[in-house]
């Protein structure tokens, strides 16, 4: 039986601006299974995930369970946990974390400014404190969402980690399950898809060095999908590798084209025209899901400004 992954790969869909949008990441270490919905769906209390789902609507961030990779018994387990907290702007990224006993405690995190890349209250409320170990692999892996992540995601996660990569996790949802396996890295938060393990450690050794590799990826998740496809169409035009020295300074129309303005700190812009098209043919954006043609960010051009000095 043919699965959402193998349709999607056998059309060659575009990975480019597909990456789940977030600002700031927030994840909290959360073992055995997890169901679809997992802030309401794993051992975490439910009334403590559906809080923290209302509480991080509209504020840039985003919530994800983890889980190292290996064999996930049913049973609740208490003790410490580890949490992680990410933000994915360039010129302020930055990754913490933290350990804690009660998942609770992160409902009293402000939110808001955890989105606009404040990393203080997360400090004062948990002790947290820099990561500074290796970069966080968060490979998707929850098979109830849909079973493309766990048939591909899982095998990744597990080659990765017996293979001694540090920082390997295993996460609940990236979005776009049709591209397994799937996986994000912080802490540039760069997501990734139909990757294997060489091309894992290479993207590795790239944020270890303060890179950014283009092949197999998304898009980082600090932009909406217009600008993460324009972001990643200038890193090729550019040929410019480094992290965190581009920006999406302004996205102006609407869908189906938009005019995206992107930056690099040296002061050359680049204006790029993304359009919205339809990938065909229609197959399942899901394993299970019905017929249907996702959308896709097609960039058009891409022009590099000439400054009135230049001029």
């Amino acid at each position: 039986m043919s699965t959402c992954a193998t349709a999607s790969r056998s059309s060659d869909e575009p990975l480019a601006g597909t990456a789940a949008t977030a600002r700031t990441w927030l994840l909290l270490e959360q073992p055995g299974p997890w169901g679809a919905k997992a802030l309401t769906a794993s051992h975490l209390d439910p009334a403590v995930g559906r809080a923290l789902e209302s509480v991080a609507e509209g504020t840039g961030v985003r919530i994800a369970l983890i889980r190292r990779p290996g064999r996930h018994a049913d049973r609740h387990t208490d003790g410490t946990r580890r949490v992680y907290a990410a933000h994915t702007v360039p010129g302020g990224t930055w990754l913490r974390e933290a350990d804690i006993d009660d998942p609770a405690r992160l409902l009293g995190l402000d939110l808001g400014a955890l989105g606009a890349g404040d990393a203080d209250g997360f400090d004062r409320a948990l002790d947290g404190r820099a990561h500074t170990g290796a970069p966080l692999i968060l490979v998707c892996t929850n098979g109830k969402r849909d079973r493309c992540c766990a048939l591909l995601g899982r095998p990744l996660a597990q080659e990765l980690t017996d293979s001694g990569e540090r920082g390997v996790w295993e996460v609940t949802h990236l979005g776009g399950h049709r591209f397994s396996p799937t996986l994000l890295v912080l802490p540039y938060g760069y997501a990734y898809g139909r990757v294997e393990a060489p091309l894992v450690k290479e993207i590795l050794e790239a944020v270890t060095d303060g890179r950014i590799v283009t092949e197999g990826c998304r898009g980082g998740s600090a932009w909406e999908r217009p600008g993460q496809a324009a972001e990643l169409a200038v890193r090729k035009a550019a040929q410019e590798a480094a992290a965190g020295v581009l920006s999406v300074e302004r996205t102006e129309g609407a869908a189906p084209r938009w005019e995206v303005s992107v930056r690099h700190v040296d002061g050359r812009t680049w204006r790029v025209t993304v359009a919205r098209g339809a990938s065909l043919p229609a197959r399942p954006e899901s394993c299970g899901a019905a017929l249907a043609t996702p959308a896709r960010m097609d960039v058009v051009a891409v022009r590099e400004l000439v400054t009135a000095a230049e001029g």
